[in-house]
Parts: structure tokens; sequence; C-alpha cells
């Protein structure tokens, strides 16, 4: 029999004598504990939780040491009585053997795949990983580049990983990764989800996986997808710690707005059963249904108490015992919603705000969902950042479009018009791609989406892209399309990389990976999603670092302290814009003086095919960088300039004012 245990923490612990078992359900009228052999196959043993604390909701117990089953791997899942009434909001149905929440590992039921069969394993403690002089980075703002990757798709094909490494937590950790990113520059690793999860019963049908993973089931546990060797949990913090030694941070991509158990007709794995009710928003005019924010068919109660603590629960471990530097979260409107909309005053802020662990962390949301007033960009509170998608807009259209210099020049200074104060620039995060979407190979090679293989019949993904294929869909031996396509990709990285506020790659972008056009591929873990290393352009790389050393050392509109008086826009005649100016339909060219206290640049904008003279005032001016060229530096002889420079079609330039006459 089970002792009285204690109801904090929740999950199970091995202390050294027995195991503590903590399970939160208000509206169960009983819970056993199952013991299973260390396949999760075969039940071995059960046992009645003794004790439930009403006023906390919590089921606990304590098995000593001495019986048989109590061990520090021990796996077990939780068999939870109840009513089933649908219509009140309550699912329970002690048939099924359900996951711990708090499962920091957990054992795939091989011998039950098809009924979705997951254990959790008894972990030893949060302190048993030798983390040696390991610390966080903690980059500034002001210095930090994110770097959006898939930590599967970035090593998989490459070559210089051994095969047993590739496309694992180990396989990022291993040198040949790591240099990579530490030459090419960026400071923060944005890894796509990472925590336990599981595919969707349609795509199981037609073959595929939910490679993107945003389909969590256990907020505490790593992927066994993604791990090398047999603990997920150490290979994990392995590659952490390689990280860190390397100067760099790791920043997860997590999903608390829905989970995997997805609608009303989904299968019953964790929080369905165990206390439905509380975890899931339910719909006020029929609770047999769930309000979808998400479009995943199910929302995360996060008014709740137990919801907000599960969170915040896992976010501290995360931070604290997987040492991870920060989150960016999906669909992160939904994390705010009251009972009458998004409130940026709302309990899951004000937690993150008090919390001494995480209020000192990065923290960047998805700022919208697909409920009603869910685009809330701008209206996060002052300290988080947020994916800027008007900057992605913008940048697409004036490139590929001839856009407006009005908006050009409104996104190159951080995005007043959203982030308003007590905002700062640093906080909007720009970006021309991220994984939701074309490659930026792939956004001037096709001008329609290619989702065919994604089993939808091509209605999938954005259809809104703002891409061009430039006269050839798909690709093409025309060396004139390929060089038009090669200086707008260099042109699109550059002014990402060289605006005010907090740039982000898409991991692949800086080498040309294409998707072949599916610009969404959530489901396709195959080499359509993989990073083919054979084929890197290695010029791309080259010119990708170039201008990420130039935003480091010279931070032309990068800078805190830089005010409008500091930021003079020109035409190419070398006259102030006009209102008529701002918006021209056909011409965009553009120019941005910049006065600071390093250096007096200016930055040089031709979306046009033809080249642009600008007039530039009397002196010696050293090229910095010019998108024209394979690598951005310009060849020997050709700098300094005087009063004057010729930019290419589809080029951008950067300037310094060595010194006047």
């Amino acid at each position: 029999m089970m002792q009285a245990g204690n109801p904090w923490p929740l999950g199970a612990y091995w202390d050294g004598k027995g195991i503590n078992f903590a399970v939160y359900s208000q509206h169960a009228t009983a819970m056993e504990v199952c013991f299973f052999d260390d396949t999760g196959t075969s039940e071995t043993a059960h046992f009645t939780l003794p004790v439930y604390s009403p006023s906390k909701g919590v089921w606990h117990g304590y098995l000593p040491a001495s019986h048989p089953v109590s061990h520090p791997r021990a796996v077990y899942g939780l068999r939870v009585h109840g009513v089933f009434v649908p219509e009140q909001g309550h699912r329970f149905n002690p048939k099924k053997i359900l996951l711990d929440p708090y499962a920091r590992e957990i054992v795939i039921d091989s011998g039950n795949m098809a009924s979705h069969s997951f254990r959790a394993r008894v972990v030893e403690g949060d302190n048993d990983f030798h983390w040696e002089d390991d610390c966080p980075p903690a980059i500034p703002l002001t210095q930090t580049i994110l770097y959006e990757l898939h930590v599967k798709g970035f090593s998989q094909s490459n070559p210089a990983i051994p095969p047993a490494l590739r496309g694992t937590y180990a396989g990022l950790a291993h040198p040949a990764s790591l240099q990579h990113l530490k030459n090419l520059g960026v400071t923060s690793l944005c890894l796509l989800p990472v925590h336990f999860a599981v595919d969707e019963e349609r795509l199981v049908r037609l073959g595929l996986s939910n490679y993107w993973s945003y389909n969590t089931l256990g907020f505490f546990a790593p992927s066994t997808r993604l791990a090398a060797g047999l603990s997920p949990r150490d290979e994990f913090r392995s590659m952490v710690k390689a990280v860190h030694a390397q100067g760099m941070e790791v920043i997860l991509d997590v999903v608390f707005n829905h989970t995997a158990e997805t609608d009303e007709n989904g299968p019953t794995l964790s929080f369905r059963g165990l206390d439905n009710a509380s975890y899931y928003r339910l719909r006020s005019d029929n609770r047999a249904l769930y309000e979808n924010y998400t479009g995943c068919g199910n929302t995360l109660d996060i008014r709740q108490p137990c919801v907000l603590q599960l969170v915040m629960d896992s976010l501290r471990y995360w931070v604290s015992v997987m040492h991870v530097d920060g989150f960016r979260f999906d669909l992160a409107t939904v994390l705010g919603r009251g009972d009458y909309g998004f409130e940026a005053k709302s309990a899951f802020f004000t937690a993150i705000a008090q919390d001494p662990i995480l209020s000192r962390i990065k923290l960047i949301a998805e700022p919208w969902d697909i409920g009603a007033s869910g685009y809330q960009v701008g209206n996060f509170p002052a300290g988080w950042l947020e994916w800027n998608d008007s900057f992605r807009d913008t940048m697409r259209s004036y490139w590929l479009h001839h856009g407006s210099r009005g908006t050009l020049a409104m996104r190159l200074c951080g995005s007043s018009d959203v982030f308003h104060h007590p905002r700062q620039p640093i906080e909007s995060v720009n970006y021309v791609v991220s994984h939701d979407g074309f490659t930026l190979h792939d956004l001037v090679t096709y001008k329609e989406r290619h989702n065919h293989a994604n089993g939808e019949n091509n209605q999938d993904g954005h259809h809104h892209n703002l891409s061009h294929n430039l006269g050839v869909e798909g690709e093409t031996d025309d060396l004139t399309v390929n060089r038009m396509r090669m200086l707008i990709k260099r042109a699109l990285i550059a002014t990402n990389l060289l605006a005010q506020g907090t740039p982000m790659l898409c991991g692949g972008d800086e080498l040309g990976h294409t998707q072949h056009g599916n610009n969404n591929p959530y489901c396709q873990d195959n080499p359509t999603t993989w990073i083919n290393w054979s084929r890197a352009d290695h010029g791309l790389i080259a010119f990708t670092a170039h201008v990420l050393r130039l935003r480091q050392q010279y931070a032309p509109l990068g800078h805190a302290w830089l005010t409008e008086r500091d930021i003079t826009w020109f035409l190419p005649n070398g006259r102030a814009p006009q209102a008529s100016d701002w918006n021209h339909p056909n011409d965009g060219a553009l120019g941005c003086r910049i006065a600071h206290a390093r250096a007096s640049l200016v930055l040089l904008f031709n979306p046009a095919s033809d080249y642009c003279y600008f007039a530039l005032a009397s002196g010696s001016w050293n090229v910095l960088l010019d998108t024209r060229y394979d690598e951005g530096q310009v060849p020997a002889g050709n700098s300094p300039v005087q009063s004057g420079y010729v930019l290419h079609g589809y080029s951008l330039a950067l300037l310094e004012l060595r010194n006047t006459p």
C-alpha cells in the first residue's frame, strides 16, 4: 500500500528512499498509479493514491523503496476515475492509462502504438548532470542575432557529422554544426519545438508525421525523436552546454496554446482524461466542445490556476534544470486571453514579470492567434520581443514588387507605428523568412505554393506570400534570372540584418536551402526540409557573415540611442523626399544618412532593375558593403569613392565617410 505523500512538487520524484507522486485533478473521484516494465508494455503493479487535498486539487502518495517496483527509473502511468459527462465538460475513463503532465522522460509503449500509449519514467532528480562551469551567455539585445532552426533538419544531411549523430541534439552540438554557426556570426539559436510531441492521426494515415512538432504532449520532456542516445534529457543538456561554450544561446519554441489531444474526436492521452474541465477552454454554449483559438482543435485554459502553474513550472524547469536562455511562444495571444479577449496585464504576463528567473530571460511572442482580435502585434508587455510580420511583408514587397519608400523607412527604423512607448525598437523581431512559409531561395523562385506532398490538395499554407519567380516558375538554367534571384536574396538578407530591431535568420537561408516551393512542409520529415549541405552556396554564407560583422561593428540602424535627429532621408539627387515621393509607385530608390558616435554612414537602396546614381556629400567614402558583389565586399581599387555612387539594380550599399575636405 502507498503511504500519504506530499502534494508538492507535482509529478513523480525519487528522494533516495522512495517515490513521491502528486497529480492535479480537481474533479476526479479516485486516482491510481500503474507501474510497468521498462518498455512500458506490461503492467506489473498498481496502487491507489491515498490522499486528496481539496484545497489544492492534488492527489498524492508515497511508495517506499522497500517495494520491488519503487526505484529511481520506474515506469508508470495514471488511471483516473470520475464521470463521463461531456456536456458538463467531464471525460473521465478509467480504462485509459494516462501520461503524467509533469513527466521528465516519456516511454512509448511499443506494443500498443495504435492506441497512443505513453508512460512516464521517474527521474532521480534535477541536479543529476555535470554542468561544470556552464553559465548563460546573457547576450544583450543590441548584440542579439536570432537563428531559427530545426534540430533534425539542420544536421540530418551534413556529411561532416557522423551518421549516428545526424538529426539529433548531439548533431547540433557537433563541432561541424557549431563552427558554422559561430563563423556565421549568429548569437541565439531558436529551436523549433523540442518538447515531446505526437503525430496527428490524419498524418499517420497518410504515412506522414508532424515534423515541426507543434503538437505537444509532454511539456517537461525532450523529444525522443531528436536523441541519438538513451537519455534525451542528458543529450539535450550536453547540447546546451556545448552551445554555451561557444558563446551562443539556446531559445526554445514552446507551444502552450493547445495540446496533442486535439478536438472532441481526438485521442485521450493525458489532460483530457485527468481533468478535461480544468485544463481546456470549453465552449459556454456546449461544454462537450472546445474553444479553438489555435486551429488545432483545442485551447489550453491558462485562466485556470492549475494550467498557469503547469506553464510556469515548465518554463522554470527548462531554464533552471535544462539551462535554456529564453522562449519563443507559439500563438502567444492565447496566453493573454482572459474572459473577454487579449489582456496585456493578464495573469500569465504578470506571473512572468514578477518571477525572479523568467523575468530575466529572452521572451519572444508570435503575437497572434486565429480567434477574434487575435492579431496583437505591438500590444505585448514592455520587455517582450515580438515577431513583426509587417517588417517581413514590407521587405518582400519593396524588393520584389516595388513597394513604397515610406513603408521601407518605417520598418527600417524599428516600426514606430507598431512599437509605441514604452516599447523599444529592439523589441521588434525583424525577419523576412521563418520556418512557416517559403525559404529565402524559394521566395524568389516560386510565385505559387507547391504543397501537393502534404496531402491537402495544395490548399494548405499561405497563399499571400509576396513572392516572385522573376519570370520562370521553379529552378532554371537562365543566367539572367538566376543573377536577379541572387541579387534580391542578398538585398533581403542585408536589409533584414541592418535594420533597427532584433534580426532573425531562418536556418539554411544563408546557404540557399530550397523546399522546392512547399511553403508549409510541417509534415515533411525528408530531404524537402533537411538542409542540403552538399549544395551549400558558400558565397552566400560568406556574404551573410560579412553583413553580420558590419552590424555588430557599426550597427547602422540598430543602437537604442539612435534618434530621428540622427537619420536623414534623401533621394538619389540628394534632395529630401517630399510627401509625394514617399509613396511614388514606380520609384523606390532611397538613401539614408546616419550620424552617431561611431561613424557617419549612408545606406543606399535601389529596388529597380536599372542602376541608380546617388549624389553624396563631398568627402572620401569607404564602401563597406555592396550587395551586387558575391561576398558583399567591393573589389580592391574600387573604394573609396568621391561625391557620388553608382548602385546596381536590386542592390543595397553601406558607405562610411572617412574624412571631409
